[in-house]
């Protein structure tokens, strides 16, 4: 942790160079101390450094090191997982940082703003090195086109339903999705009488990410941003949170657990997984996920969901706070 107080030794913990992720195992004894100035100091150090940051926390940490946990971007419990994390983290080390970096900010923003920082990010990362070489890699992809519409709306009196409808997809979330999305999201906004919306999905699964076939498919990064700066679903799922409650079942991948994340009620059945595989293609998540996922499980678990790419199951996720209700079969067929 000296290195940190030099200029010279933070340069050190770069992804472009040196060490490219700061792993602390932080103290247990009693005794160490350090003064509040110099503890600030050492938390806005770490705040700032150009790499991920890992705590390795344990029952019986010193009150200095308890302090210092809110600065790093990922605290583990104990050793387990540690080499894991890392390896991912140097296999798409500007992905990694971005990522970070992103969430570091992502508590002072509010939602709008958010998701503005998340969209310049993300068209960033579309121009770089990481993003480019998973495009290279990737199979060919076959372009799905379905005569059914990508979003079935079901109007009442008071209420609207929203179904994600690319079933033989897994509803993978694409541009056809994204506008239907918004359609009927916007017909909410500029209609008070309806007041609540249940999202959910056709199929088995609620939506298994974005569509692979188009990504990369905009003329250039700058274009994109305007195009989510546009049409942007998770501003308007957050402009209607209070009104909204989503069902969700089977793999909520990207998208699939990024936007139910805001509104104020997920129903998960227990089937449901939770996975944010973005890094790997050397992108952030794009569909809000760095907005609103901290705002229910906070920014260090939501950093280690999106580095490791790891899934959780739906006992997990209500653990945290991803999820509000755990639906069994029979309440699933029920449930309205």
């Amino acid at each position: 942790m000296d290195r940190l107080a030099s200029p010279y030794g933070a340069e050190g913990f770069s992804v472009l160079e040196g060490e490219g992720v700061l792993v602390v195992d932080l103290p247990t004894e009693s005794g160490i101390s350090i003064e509040g100035g110099s503890q600030r100091a050492l938390a806005r150090a770490l705040s700032q450094l150009a790499c991920p940051t890992i705590a390795i926390s344990n029952a019986s940490l010193s009150p200095v090191a308890t302090a210092l946990l809110p600065a790093f971007d990922v605290v583990l419990d104990g050793l387990s997982g540690v080499r894991t994390l890392c390896e991912r983290i140097r296999r798409h080390p500007i992905a990694s940082l971005a990522l970070v970096q992103l969430l570091r900010q992502s508590g002072q923003l509010d939602v709008p703003s958010g998701l503005v920082a998340e969209s310049w990010v993300y068209s960033v990362l579309q121009s770089g090195p990481e993003f480019q070489a998973w495009l290279m890699d990737r199979s060919p992809q076959e372009v799905f086109d379905s005569p059914q519409p990508a979003v079935l709306m079901d109007r009442g009196p008071s209420k609207l339903c929203l179904k994600l409808n690319r079933p033989a997809r897994r509803n993978a979330f694409g541009v056809g999705m994204r506008d239907g999305l918004a359609e009927g999201l916007q017909l909410a906004l500029s209609d008070p009488e309806i007041q609540e919306i249940v999202l959910s999905g056709e199929g088995t699964s609620f939506c298994s990410g974005g569509d692979l076939s188009e990504f990369g498919s905009l003329p250039d990064p700058a274009t994109a941003h305007a195009v989510r700066s546009t049409r942007n679903v998770a501003r308007m799922l957050d402009a209607l949170a209070s009104r909204t409650r989503a069902k969700v079942h089977g793999a909520c991948i990207g998208a699939g657990v990024e936007l139910p994340s805001f509104v104020h009620e997920v129903a998960a059945r227990e089937d449901s997984f939770f996975q944010l595989p973005e890094i790997k293609m050397g992108l952030v998540p794009g569909a809000g996920g760095t907005v609103s996922l901290p705002r229910r499980i906070g920014r260090q678990r939501t950093a280690w969901l999106a580095l490791t790419g790891e899934r959780i199951d739906v006992h997990t996720a209500a653990e945290w706070g991803l999820v509000d209700r755990i639906l069994s079969p029979g309440d699933w067929d029920s449930e309205r």
